[in-house]
């Protein structure tokens, strides 16, 4: 196993690569290429413990700042990758300097969506995506700051509860009648939006924005004016409209780019010795029978064992099921499993969803697809093999919390 693997993007995904490429006795050069001067870290406290102010710094990041030099990883931040040289088997960076592999791993992550709207670059608009990001939202959400949110996806709402938490004053602008309402659909997505108008938030759904609107220096954001008319006066202005699959560098140097890299469950791209892992590999699932592309933490944790294990000779395609969760206010959650393009048919509630302690299901044809458990804890195992095994559950034995989820299989 000698040779040279190149990773481009020092994220959770690109340091989870390096490690299980020494985890599976890899002994060739590994090389990974990261644009941020931290060293790899996990995005998750970013808008959660770390934003609130409840975590350290230091439990963001992935590995002990000596764990690279340990392992005999060449770890190159602060360094750009301009383009891909497949044919030649290198990377080019902005310096102009190459770097040879024998197997290269895109690990890109993704990038925040941008408004367009005037004022969009005025002091005062942010958004949440590196740890400098979320250090600067620390020393501005301070008690009686006005925010606005623009986003009712997971990111805008965690930043609402950090936000209310520190004593600002927030306003939520959402386009859907709810949030969360493409994720969760309507039955579940009012849930959220009722958790956050009892803790104080002004959520204003069906909003559009003309202009983003400058205080009297010209240069900060003083308002928000919506399409209706209205002005809401701000000092600050947190976008979190959803994220885009950094796929230029793939794109640019020919591999199969639709909605994310493209790659089998191996986590090879239309070029065998080029993987993609993380936000931006769009990969077949063996379970699911279709290509997923998931913007999710447990991604970039998990799928680059796999792809270790493809680059040393192993069999092991990534099967496990999409997850995710949040932390708002005092609602804790977890997701698992993939509705697909298809839809549901019903979602059926086990437990109190007034009370915000159940587990919702959500279901086609009898079968569940994807399951959340909201203040209810160690579940997730036993749903995932309710969903891994494709049997049809009797609705009144799902919905009731007296039968052991083991004994609906």
């Amino acid at each position: 196993m000698s040779g040279q693997v190149v990773v481009v993007g020092a994220g959770l995904a690109g340091a989870k690569t390096v490690e299980g490429l020494r985890e599976r006795g890899y002994d060739g050069d590994v090389v990974l290429l990261g644009t941020e001067t931290e060293r790899p870290y996990e995005r998750p406290p970013l808008s959660k413990g770390y934003l609130q102010g409840s975590d350290e710094r230091d439990g963001a990041f992935v590995h002990p700042a000596d764990w690279y030099a340990a392992h005999d990883v060449d770890l190159r931040l602060g360094t750009t990758v301009r383009s891909l040289d497949l044919g030649a088997r290198d990377v080019v960076d902005g310096s102009g300097v190459r770097t040879g592999w024998d197997h290269l791993v895109l690990a890109t992550g993704s990038e925040p969506r941008r408004l367009d709207v005037p004022g969009a670059g005025l002091d005062g608009v942010v958004h949440l995506r590196t740890l400098d990001d979320s250090d600067r939202l620390r020393t501005l959400l301070t008690a009686g700051k006005r925010v606005v949110v623009v986003g009712g996806g997971w990111i805008g709402l965690e930043v609402t509860a950090a936000a209310r938490a520190a004593g600002c004053e927030v306003s939520v602008l959402v386009r859907d009648p709810l949030p969360l309402l493409a994720v969760l659909g309507p039955e579940l997505a009012a849930m959220f939006a009722d958790l956050h108008r009892e803790n104080g938030v002004d959520l204003r759904t069906r909003t559009e924005i003309s202009e983003i609107v400058a205080a009297g220096d010209g240069t900060h954001v003083g308002a928000v004016e919506l399409a209706d008319g209205t002005l809401l006066d701000t000092d600050l202005v947190v976008v979190g409209i959803g994220a885009a699959p950094r796929v230029d560098l793939a794109k640019a140097a020919g591999l199969h780019v639709e909605n994310g890299v493209v790659v089998d469950a191996h986590l090879r791209s239309s070029n065998p010795h080029v993987l993609a892992v993380g936000d931006i590999a769009r990969a077949h699932h063996p379970l699911l029978g279709t290509h997923v592309r998931v913007e999710h933490w447990a991604n970039a944790l998990n799928q680059p064992a796999s792809a270790a294990a493809t680059i040393v000779g192993a069999d092991e395609p990534y099967d496990k099921l999409p997850y995710f969760f949040t932390d708002q206010f005092d609602l804790g959650m977890e997701y698992v499993g993939y509705v697909g393009a298809h839809g549901y048919d019903e979602v059926v509630v086990r437990g109190d969803l007034q009370g915000r302690e159940l587990i919702a299901f959500w279901r086609r044809e009898g079968r569940v697809l994807a399951a959340m458990n909201v203040n209810v804890w160690d579940v997730v195992d036993d749903v995932q093999a309710l969903i891994r095994s494709g049997a049809v559950v009797d609705h009144d034995r799902l919905a009731d919390p007296d039968v052991p989820l083991p004994e609906l299989l």
